[in-house]
């Protein structure tokens, strides 16, 4: 519940209101009481059993620890800074000086004194955590010991005597421990106070960093000594024993980014400090002196936005939105701003009354060197499956009563609080339905994890980062709390895109009903691949609002011709990307994405289209359907079988007249096995067959990948298994007798057309399919030289999987026989009539091109 109340700040900060009190209604209306999650509040398990005091204080310890760290990574570079002030002054009094004596001065303007009041700083620091942490661990020996010498004494005792030392023992570990938990309250709030109030050295190195940076880049591009010294300067030994190398203007940089940090490092210091402690009213001082400083310099100012990047760029707002953050306590709602050097990602803190808001800095990483990666769709959990499914139906509800009122003209209090219990649902489910997983990793080693629900919306990040990160060769470290201050101003994207939001109006020019698409075919490739196409909409997400089509064959020229239905709500734009699979565990690449304006005048007749992607052109086809929508499930529904399963009814379901598992299968045959000997005569491993069988079964996108990979045997044999399987065989029961009186006619044309015709009787399904089996197997038998199976080897293996007799026969010879010369006379046939793999389209003469 926490991670969806910080979802309602972005209402808040809109003026939308939305109070606590909705927040129970959104989860514990009536209509979610079939939902079995609802025994308990949607909330992150708690971490940690010890008290807030405790847990508080250790905390404490390691972020005082942290500061130490970057004071003494911050001394070396303040000192590496001031290296070569001696060298140039030597130089000044000479007839070739690098810098005159007025320049020098200028450059290193207050440097030193920096440096002597972070020394004194990171002095008074050091000594005081080493203190502790010897008391620490002398009051620890102490207890120790003081153990060690009452259980001695304890062995020499009577029982009375025993107690009183146990009493004893108990008395003295209480008093250690309360001592350790004293010492542990060290006092540092006066050190930072000190820190603070010289913050006014820092003010005159600001005045003049635009002069000194200034002398730095003309010196850089005159003097070749000095250029050479300015970029590549090493820093001194850390702790860690490592040399870092920077420019000149990069080091002249830092003190700026330390004030900032001053800053950030109080907001976290007094975080974990407990309130009862005597160090929280120092730092509240020392933080309200640091903010009240920041607040005085100009945001404005040439030198804070004038920082010059590589090849003279300057940090500027690429763009921006709305991501769900992976972190360690789960998901969040996070803006994300794309900068020409940087990605920042920010929280939007909604200000009380009478001020401003402002974002919180979460966290940052540059570009220079960052890798991208796409990681492929993930699968919720069941439950939280469950839960997506529950506040869809619930959208659709509020939807539906909110569309009623304001038809009757109502404007009541009660249809505001509709209105606004339809947009947290939406929130909520922007921030837990997003499944598409966008890895960053940094040159530092961190990496970071962005969901998005939209793999349109994933790629155009993706390209805009790929694109700037081409550009960076360098990072000058950003002004952090200035930086994020600014998003407010710079930001292009105001609020999270809800449904809800948008105006009454903008009804009347979206799409309620159903929206068909079907994807026929793509031109442009510049090499074979197999491809499939990514379709999305917008709207209301009371139901799926993107799918796929399967993989098309290795080709220049992909086709598809397949259909995918959208039932939707205030849809307006209907998104395409094309993706390359990749064979084995490769990335899958997009190779194209384009959108088009729905229009609510398109006919109920289908109306073809010309979508241009980039390098590709993709054919569709698309119709509307306008009607009333029936209200979404409930309940998460598991994907239906597919073996085993009447193959109508499969086909039904994914709208084709070929099911996928007959088409990727014969695909992936053709692609690898046409030269494998015994194909379909060899068995693969029975395991790996029922295991690949069970993945059609339960996610059958994830079986089209894994068919890619599996042995040519176990896919040809999972093909066979599928066939044997059905329950009723794929030439109709009923067929079986007119077929055995086709075979006896003498007359090779008469017998040819008999069972042509009988093809045709076929239900449509039924014939495609054993179209598409035969062209398959023809292809095979076209390799026999290499893979030995003869037009009568694979009539003998199939034969018996596609035609039965509709009650069994004593004489299996002879059904054997049937089967076996039917199934050879159909490979043998000359005028075998081409196969369709989806329904036909009565598509307008016509074909626009979407420019």
């Amino acid at each position: 519940m926490e991670l969806f109340e910080e979802a309602l700040m972005y209402l808040q900060n809109e003026n939308v209101a939305a109070g606590s009190d909705l927040l129970e209604e959104v989860f514990t209306d009536d209509s979610f009481d079939q939902s079995p999650l609802e025994t308990g509040p949607f909330t992150l398990p708690d971490v940690g059993t010890k008290s807030t005091s405790e847990y508080l204080l250790e905390k404490r310890l390691v972020v005082l620890r942290g500061i130490l760290n970057s004071e003494q990574l911050y001394l070396n570079e303040l000192e590496t800074l001031l290296m070569p002030m001696k060298a140039l002054k030597a130089t000044a009094g000479t007839s070739q000086p690098v810098l005159s004596c007025q320049d020098i001065q200028t450059v290193f303007f207050q440097v030193p004194e920096l440096l002597a009041l972070h020394r004194d700083f990171y002095q008074s620091l050091k000594a005081r955590l080493e203190g502790a942490t010897e008391l620490g661990e002398g009051l620890r020996n102490e207890q120790r010991q003081g153990v060690c010498r009452s259980l001695s004494a304890e062995q020499g005792l009577g029982n009375e005597q025993r107690q009183g030392v146990c009493r004893s023992l108990s008395t003295e570990q209480g008093l250690v421990v309360e001592q350790c938990k004293d010492h542990y309250k060290l006092s540092v709030g006066d050190l930072f106070q000190k820190l603070v109030s010289q913050l006014a050295t820092y003010r005159g190195f600001i005045d003049n960093y635009e002069s000194a940076v200034e002398i730095v880049r003309s010196c850089t591009q005159t003097d070749e000594r000095f250029r050479i010294l300015a970029e590549s300067m090493k820093s001194g030994k850390g702790s860690d024993n490592s040399q870092s190398e920077y420019t000149f203007e990069a080091l002249l940089y830092k003190p700026l980014d330390r004030v900032t940090k001053t800053t950030l490092v109080l907001h976290d210091l007094l975080s974990h400090t407990p309130p009862d402690h005597h160090d929280n009213p120092l730092l509240q001082e020392a933080l309200r002196i640091s903010s009240s400083f920041l607040a005085g310099l100009n945001e404005t100012s040439q030198c804070k936005r004038a920082v010059t990047l590589s090849k003279g760029m300057r940090r500027q707002l690429m763009h921006d939105g709305f991501v769900v953050c992976v972190c360690e306590n789960g998901r969040s709602l996070r803006h994300l701003f794309l900068y020409t050097d940087l990605l920042l990602c920010a929280k939007l803190k909604t200000g009380t009354l009478g001020r401003h808001s402002q974002y919180r800095y979460c966290w940052y990483t540059p570009l220079f060197g960052l890798k991208v990666r796409w990681a492929g769709e993930q699968e919720h959990p069941p439950e939280l499956q469950q839960r997506i499914s529950c506040m869809k139906a619930k959208m659709y509800h509020l939807r539906q009563t909110l569309t009623q009122q304001t038809k009757k003209g109502c404007h009541s209090r009660f249809v505001d609080r509709i209105h606004r219990k339809l947009q947290e649902c939406e929130l909520w489910l922007l921030t837990h339905s997003p499944n598409l997983p966008l890895q960053l990793h940094s040159t530092s080693g961190k990496s970071h994890t962005l969901l998005m629900s939209s793999l349109y919306k994933l790629e155009e990040w993706r390209e805009a980062m790929d694109r700037l990160i081409g550009e960076n060769t360098e990072t000058v470290p950003p002004d952090l709390l200035t930086l994020t201050n600014s998003c407010v101003k710079l930001r292009m994207t105001q609020q999270p895109h809800l449904e809800s939001l948008q105006p009454p109006e903008s009804a009347e020019l979206s799409l309620c009903g159903t929206l068909s698409v079907v994807v026929h075919a793509a031109t442009g490739l510049q090499q074979p691949a197999c491809v499939c196409v990514h379709v999305e909409v917008d709207g209301f997400e009371f139901y799926s609002n993107k799918a796929q089509t399967h993989s098309s064959f290795n080709s220049l020229e992909p086709q598809w011709n397949q259909e995918i239905s959208f039932q939707v709500d205030g849809a307006k734009s209907l998104r395409i990307v094309c993706v390359i699979q990749s064979e084995n565990s490769e990335e899958d690449r997009v190779v194209g994405h384009g959108s088009l304006k729905l229009d609510p005048a398109i006919t109920k007749k289908w109306k073809k289209l010309n979508l241009p992607m980039g390098q590709l052109d993709l054919t569709l086809s698309i119709k509307y359907l306008p009607h009333p929508l029936d209200p979404p499930s409930s309940t998460f529904t598991q994907q239906l079988p597919v073996f085993c399963v009447p193959i109508e009814v499969v086909s039904q379901l994914e709208g084709v007249l070929v099911p996928r598992v007959v088409r990727s299968c014969a695909e992936e045959v053709e692609r690898r096995g046409l030269e494998e000997e015994g194909m379909y005569r060899t068995s693969g491993s029975a395991k790996e067959i029922q295991l690949l069988k069970h993945t059609f079964d339960t996610n059958l996108r994830e079986a089209v990948k894994c068919v890619k990979t599996a042995e040519v045997n176990v896919v040809s044999g999972t093909l066979k298994l599928y066939f044997r399987d059905l329950p009723e065989p794929l030439v109709p029961a009923d067929l079986y007798h007119s077929l055995k009186n086709a075979l006896d006619l003498p007359d090779l044309t008469s017998k040819q057309n008999a069972l042509l015709n009988i093809l045709r009787s076929c239900p449509d399904v039924n014939r495609n399919t054993l179209l598409y089996l035969f062209h398959h197997l023809r292809k095979v038998a076209g390799r026999v030289e290499v893979n030995k199976m003869s037009v009568m080897n694979l009539a003998t293996v199939f034969g018996p999987s596609l035609l039965r007799p509709p009650v069994a026969r004593v004489d299996i010879s002879e059904e054997v026989v049937v089967q076996v010369q039917v199934v050879y006379f159909y490979l043998k046939c000359e005028n075998l009539p081409t196969p369709l793999t989806c329904l036909p389209f009565d598509t307008e003469d016509e074909q626009e091109t979407i420019m």
